[in-house]
Parts: structure tokens; C-alpha cells; sequence
């Protein structure tokens, strides 16, 4: 496929899960893409296996001088961003009561202000464009909440208010946005991806326990629930 004719990607968080998964089948596919991730390390057998078309970059979404600065690269390297796609983030589980507002505070900084920083980043080149596509991927907890899931819900619920603000702030100038909410399927989020309060309330085990036991059975399934056009 002649590079004039691909897409253009730029993806957060693909050294594991989703992200991974779905630079793979970018890249597959024939098309362009910056893969990022704060370990870098951790996609180098991408960017060796599809030599000119992948581009692997360091970058922590929280830190806005890095977001800028894979962006300008991207634009450098292949000329525009034709799909962004916001995969970066993790969870944080426990009890409202039981979890401390530092990791209340830590989890929107990845999940709401990292994407806010990406998007605010992209959007003037593909303004300039009059085209593009963002997908930000939300969870089917930005829909309906669970015991135990009230930090992650809630980054994921101000996620989803932001894109349904977007997608119609963007639309008139030939920009789409999707929201993607998957269900539980398996990747690291449920292991190394989720953080767990260590501050346990004994009061709140039938409820919240009794969730994530159904929650580690249910690790196999995708769905996809609302799409913004």
C-alpha cells in the first residue's frame, strides 16, 4: 500500500492490551502509526517488525511539553494525524470511603487531563485538515457503575461528558469522534493495570468483594456500546 494512500495513527498506551492489540492490526492493516508508551522498550519489536511505517515514542500523557512534543514528531515523521486514538490510562478499585483523593487525584490525571492534553495537542492539525477521526476509549463503567469501581467510573463517566461535548463542537469542521466502552475482556487491567486501595473497610467486603469476584470471572468478553458519529 503506497504511504499516500494509508492512514495516519497516533496511539497512547499500546505497550500492552488494547493499545497493543490494536497497533498490531494498524500496522497489519498497512497503514501508519506513532505508538506510544512510557516504556518504550515495551514496543520495540513493533517498531522493528514494520520498519518506516511504525514510530515508537516515549510519552506519559500527564506531562503536556511530552504530549506536544510526540505530536510535532508525528507531524514531522509523517506529515498528519488522521486518527487518534486516546487508549492510555488504568484503574483504580476500591470503596469511595476506602481510596485517598491522591490516587483519586492520580487516576483523573491520566484518565481525563492525559486525554484532554492529547486531544488539545492533535486538534489543530486536524482543524487545519478539516478532517480526522478520534476514538477515545472510555469503558462500559462510564455508563453504569459498580461497587468498588467509583474512582474508575467516575474518570471514565467525565470522559464521556467531554467527548459528547466535542463531537459536536468538532463535527461542523469534518472531525469525528467515537467513544469505545468495552466490557471486561482480558488484558493487565484487572493485574499490574489496577491499582487497589490498601485502606480495606471490613463493612464494605460483601458488597465490593463479592463484585470483583464476578468481576475476575467475567475477564473474556468485549463489548462495544455507543458510538458517536
Amino acid at each position: 500500500m503506497e504511504a499516500n494512500n494509508t492512514r495516519v495513527w497516533l496511539i497512547t498506551g499500546t505497550s500492552t492490551g488494547l493499545g497493543r492489540a490494536l497497533a498490531e492490526a494498524v500496522l497489519g492493516h498497512g497503514d501508519r502509526a506513532v505508538i506510544t508508551a512510557r516504556k518504550p522498550e515495551q514496543i520495540e519489536d513493533l517498531v522493528n517488525q514494520y520498519p518506516g511505517q511504525a514510530l515508537g515514542l516515549r510519552l506519559d500523557i500527564t506531562q503536556p511539553e511530552e504530549v506536544k512534543a510526540a505530536v510535532e514528531k508525528t507531524i514531522a515523521t509523517f506529515g498528519r494525524i488522521d486518527v487518534l486514538v486516546n487508549n492510555a490510562g488504568y484503574g483504580v478499585s476500591g470503596g469511595i470511603e476506602e481510596v485517598g483523593l491522591d490516587l483519586v487525584r492520580q487516576q483523573y490525571e491520566t484518565n481525563v487531563f492525559g486525554a484532554w492534553n492529547v486531544i488539545q495537542a492533535v486538534l489543530p492539525h486536524m482543524r487545519k485538515m478539516r478532517s480526522g477521526n478520534i476514538l477515545n476509549i472510555s469503558s462500559l463503567v462510564g455508563m453504569v457503575s459498580y461497587p468498588g469501581m467509583g474512582v474508575y467510573s467516575s474518570s471514565k463517566f467525565a470522559l464521556e461528558g467531554m467527548s459528547e461535548a466535542l463531537a459536536q463542537e468538532i463535527a461542523p469542521l469534518g472531525i469525528k469522534l467515537t467513544i469505545v466502552e468495552p466490557g471486561a475482556f482480558r488484558t493487565a487491567f484487572n493485574g499490574g493495570s489496577l491499582v487497589k486501595s490498601e485502606n480495606a473497610i471490613s463493612d464494605y467486603g460483601d458488597t465490593i468483594e463479592s463484585f470483583h469476584k464476578v468481576q475476575r470471572l467475567c475477564f473474556h468478553k468485549l463489548y462495544v456500546q455507543k458510538v458517536l458519529l
